[in-house]
């Protein structure tokens, strides 16, 4: 090989393999102190664009389980009220049987007459003032309610549920109208109403149940895919810190080792020197 003093091939090349043991250093240095195994696009494009896509898929997923949640509160809340509703049309049905007794005048059956129809008025101020998220849920306003618990756009990804009319009246949900414990026939009329209430209640209320444990259910799968879209996204992102380590120690000491023949390869052209003496 030729002996020339004006270029030197050799630290070149040192310095060319110096240049790729520094990327290589610096790359091990970004993915330890990130914790990532893929921190852009570089790194590795379509597990990037893979990682990206479950990611906003998982946020979309922690929206439906807040809607889900959304959507068992309301029906909790249905639920209470209808309780309450049942314990008062049960105290009235206990009034319609003491007023349908045909020993009472008209002044004591009165007593019964006035709590009779002030409880009518209780369930109905009930029934209006239920409500969750602005939504009345049991004056009849409203026939159902649709929760989405997906977190795609098919109609799999929501969920229809029916609301009762609970409000009093001849023509509203529960057919309990005030007045009627004035007289034995009206006493006894109240009692077949407020029988039909309790079922219109009981009927309301199994499907507040049933729609509450079918929510549950969605909860617990939408529960499920995100630790799993979590996990797909970790395997894909997050770096092997156990490997990762490895390949930092063998990168730290390829830089060391090429800062080391760089210095060397710097001296050759010295052997020039040698020539002139």
């Amino acid at each position: 090989m030729s002996l020339v003093i004006n270029t030197n091939i050799a630290s070149l090349v040192a310095q060319q393999n110096l240049s790729t043991s520094n990327s290589q250093l610096k790359t091990s240095v970004q993915r330890l102190s990130s914790g990532f195994r893929v921190n852009s696009s570089a790194d590795d494009a379509a597990g990037l664009a893979r990682a990206d896509q479950l990611k906003s898929q998982t946020r979309m997923i922690q929206a439906a389980m807040r809607n889900t949640n959304d959507g068992m509160s309301a029906m909790e809340v249905s639920d209470k009220a209808a309780e309450q509703i049942t314990n008062i049309i049960s105290r009235m049905g206990e009034l319609a049987a003491s007023a349908a007794q045909g020993t009472l005048d008209s002044t004591t059956r009165g007593y019964y007459s006035d709590e009779y129809d002030k409880l009518i008025s209780e369930i109905d101020r009930i029934a209006q003032t239920t409500e969750f998220g602005g939504t009345k849920l049991i004056n009849g306003s409203a026939t159902s309610i649709t929760m989405h618990i997906g977190f795609k756009s098919s109609s799999n990804d929501t969920l229809a549920i029916s609301l009762a009319a609970l409000t009093t009246g001849a023509t509203s949900g529960l057919a309990l109208t005030a007045g009627i414990l004035a007289t034995v026939t009206g006493a006894l009329s109240g009692l077949g109403a407020v029988s039909a209430a309790l079922k219109s209640v009981n009927d309301a209320r199994s499907v507040y149940g049933a729609s509450s444990n079918r929510l549950g259910v969605a909860l617990n799968n939408l529960q499920v895919t995100f630790t799993n879209y979590q996990a797909a996204e970790s395997r894909i992102r997050d770096a092997d810190f156990a490997y990762e380590t490895a390949i930092y120690t063998k990168n730290q000491i390829m830089v060391q080792a090429g800062t080391s023949v760089l210095a060397q390869a710097n001296t050759l052209p010295q052997q020039a020197l040698s020539l002139l003496r």
